[in-house]
């Protein structure tokens, strides 16, 4: 059974209409969950937490989706080649 691995990070944003961090190197990674029930469960904690500051935004990273384990080479793969 494939993982399926789910990324919870957030930063500021330069503008609130759009998905640019401020200082990429401020990007608050909040961690690697193994299930989007628990990967939600942290990005509503930190949305919650920071609902004061309108430029502040988390996300949800799909982790199993950029490897396609079905296939002989992913797209990510073809990348570095």
């Amino acid at each position: 059974m494939a993982q399926r691995l789910h990324l919870v990070f957030g930063g500021e944003l330069v503008d609130p209409s759009t998905n640019v961090f401020r200082k990429v190197e401020d990007i608050h990674v909040v961690g690697i969950f193994p299930d989007y029930a628990s990967a939600f469960k942290a990005w509503k904690g930190e949305a919650q937490r920071t609902v004061d500051n309108a430029h502040m935004r988390y996300f949800i990273a799909h982790l199993h989706r950029l490897r396609d384990e079905e296939s002989q080479v992913s797209a990510t793969e073809e990348l570095g080649n």
